[in-house]
C-alpha cells in the first residue's frame, strides 16, 4: 500500500501515471498489433472487426461498474486506515467479476451477429466482424477479472505489478498475432478468427499473472474465500459508485454505433477509415487517461483523510498536466495524421477518412482531456453521477444534429466530425461546472469533514 495523502501531488501524479501510461499502451496495442496484420485481409476485414471491436464499449461500460467502484471505494477505505474493508471489498467485485463474465458471454454469442449485421455495410464485412466476435468474446469476459484486479492494487496506490502484467500479455500477443492471424510457421492462416484467439489467449494468461501476485506478494488486499459469499450490501455501496461510471461507456457504445450507421452509407472503405482513426485516436489518449487514472485514487485516498485541500490542489494539476499532454497531441495530428493513418492501410478512401478524422477531431482533444480528468474527481469522491449526466449531454448535443444532418441530402462525413468537436467542447465545460459544484458541496469542512471519514 502506498500513502498519496503525503508528500508532493506531482510526483505522486507522475509516479502513477507513467506505469498506469505504459500499460495502458501496451494493453492499446492488442488492438493496433491484430489491426496491423487485419489490414492486409482487406477492407471489408478492417470495417468488420471495427464495427465488431465497438461491442467492447459496452464491456467496458461493465468493467468500469467494477472498477471505479472498487478504485473509489478501496482507496477512501486506505485513507480511512481500514484494511478489512477494503479486502471486504476486493473479494466482493471479483465475485461480481465473475458474474459480469458469464453474462457477457451468453450475450455475446446470442446476439453478437445480429449486432454486427446492424452495423456492417455489406454481407462481407458481417461475415469478418461476426468471426471476429467469436473468438474475441473470452478475452472479454476475462477482462472483468483483470479489472477488479487491477482496480484494487490501484485504490492502494501500486500500480507496477498490473502493467508488467499488461506487457507480458502483449508481448504474447504480438508473437501469436502473425502466427494465428497470417498463419506464419503454420501455414493455416486464420484471418480475423486468428485476432480474435490471439487477443483472448494472451489475456487468459493475464489473468493467471495476476491471480499468482495476489496469492503470493500482495500484502494489503488478498483472495478470501470467506470474503466470497455475496454481500447484497457491499455490491450496493459498489453499484451505486459504479453504475453511473459504466453509464458512461455504455453512451459511447451508442454514440459510436450510431457513428457506423450513419457512415455506412459511405461504403467499407468509410468504415475501415473512420476504425483506424478511433483506434489511432484511442492510442493517443493514454497518457491523458493515465493522468486522470492516477487522480482517482489520490483524490480517494485524501478524501477519506479528510485532506480536502489536496483534493483541490490534485485536481488543478491534474488538468494542467492533462491540457499539456492534449495540446501536443493536437499538434501532432495536424501535421501527422497521414502518415499514422497509412502505417494501417495502404487503401485510398480508407486512408483519406482516416487522415481526415484524426485532422480535424483533434481540435477537440484538450475538452476530452479535462472531461477524464473531471471523471477522476468524481469517481475519487464516490459520486459519479455527475460524469454520467455530463456523458448524457452528448445524446442531445451529438447525436441529435448527427441523424439530422445525415438525413440531408448534401451530408458529409466533414459535418459529422465538426458537431462531435462541439458536443465535446459542450460536455468538458459541463463536467467543469459540475466538479465545481461538488467541491463547493462535499469539501466545505466542518461536519463534513467527519462524514468524509465514515464508510461510503
Amino acid at each position: 500500500m502506498k500513502d498519496l495523502t503525503d508528500g508532493s501531488i506531482v510526483r505522486n501524479i507522475l509516479q502513477m501515471a507513467v506505469p498506469i501510461a505504459a500499460g495502458m499502451f501496451f494493453q492499446t496495442l492488442y488492438f493496433l498489433i491484430d489491426l496491423y496484420f487485419v489490414a492486409g485481409l482487406g477492407g471489408a476485414s478492417i470495417a468488420g472487426v471495427g464495427a465488431a471491436g465497438n461491442v467492447m464499449f459496452i464491456v467496458f461500460s461493465l468493467t468500469q461498474v467494477l472498477g471505479v467502484g472498487t478504485v473509489a471505494l478501496i482507496s477512501q477505505a486506505v485513507g480511512r486506515r481500514d484494511r478489512a474493508d477494503a479486502t471486504l471489498i476486493f473479494n466482493q467485485s471479483l465475485v461480481l467479476s465473475a458474474s459480469c463474465a458469464l453474462i457477457t458471454l451468453v450475450f455475446g454469442y446470442g446476439l453478437g451477429h445480429a449486432y454486427v449485421q446492424t452495423l456492417g455495410s455489406d454481407a462481407a464485412t458481417v461475415l469478418a466482424g461476426a468471426t471476429y466476435l467469436n473468438w474475441f468474446l473470452p478475452s472479454l469476459a476475462l477482462q472483468f477479472a483483470l479489472v477488479a484486479m487491477g482496480s484494487a492494487l490501484r485504490g492502494t496506490g501500486i500500480v507496477q505489478p498490473t502493467m508488467i502484467v499488461q506487457v507480458a500479455t502483449v508481448l504474447l500477443n504480438a508473437l501469436l498475432a502473425p502466427v494465428l492471424i497470417a498463419g506464419w510457421g503454420t501455414g493455416h492462416p486464420l484471418g480475423v478468427a486468428g485476432a480474435g484467439l490471439a487477443s483472448s489467449l494472451s489475456v487468459g494468461v493475464g489473468v493467471l499473472l495476476l491471480g499468482l501476485y495476489f496469492r503470493r506478494l500482495e500484502k494489503y488486499v488478498a483472495f478470501e474465500a470467506t470474503g466470497w459469499r455475496p454481500q447484497l450490501a457491499v455490491w450496493g455501496r459498489l453499484l451505486r459508485v459504479g453504475l453511473p461510471a459504466g453509464g458512461e461507456f455504455a453512451l459511447m457504445f451508442i454514440y459510436m454505433a450510431v457513428i457506423y450507421w450513419i457512415i455506412r452509407r459511405f461504403g467499407a472503405d468509410a468504415q475501415a477509415g473512420f476504425g483506424i482513426g478511433q483506434r489511432l485516436m484511442q492510442s493517443m489518449f493514454l497518457p491523458a487517461m493515465a493522468v486522470a487514472f492516477a487522480t482517482a485514487p489520490i483524490v480517494g485516498q485524501n478524501f477519506g483523510a479528510g485532506r480536502y485541500a489536496r483534493v483541490r490542489e490534485t485536481f488543478g494539476l491534474a488538468v494542467l498536466i492533462g491540457t499539456c499532454i492534449m495540446v501536443g497531441l493536437t499538434l501532432f495530428c495536424q501535421w501527422g495524421a497521414a502518415w499514422a493513418v497509412h502505417a494501417f492501410t495502404a487503401q485510398p478512401g480508407a486512408a483519406a477518412v482516416g487522415t481526415q478524422f484524426l485532422q480535424v477531431i483533434s481540435w477537440n482533444f484538450a475538452a476530452s482531456g479535462l472531461v477524464f480528468t473531471c471523471s477522476a474527481v468524481f469517481q475519487g469522491l464516490a459520486n459519479t453521477v455527475p460524469a454520467v449526466l455530463s456523458s448524457a449531454s452528448r445524446l442531445v448535443s451529438f447525436v441529435v444534429p448527427a441523424l439530422w444532418l445525415a438525413s440531408q441530402p448534401q451530408f458529409q462525413l466533414l459535418q459529422l466530425w465538426y458537431v462531435s468537436i462541439a458536443s465535446v467542447t459542450l460536455q468538458a465545460c459541463i463536467s467543469l461546472w459540475l466538479v465545481r459544484a461538488e467541491f463547493r458541496e462535499r469539501l466545505g469542512g466542518g461536519a463534513q469533514s467527519v462524514a468524509a471519514r465514515e464508510p461510503v
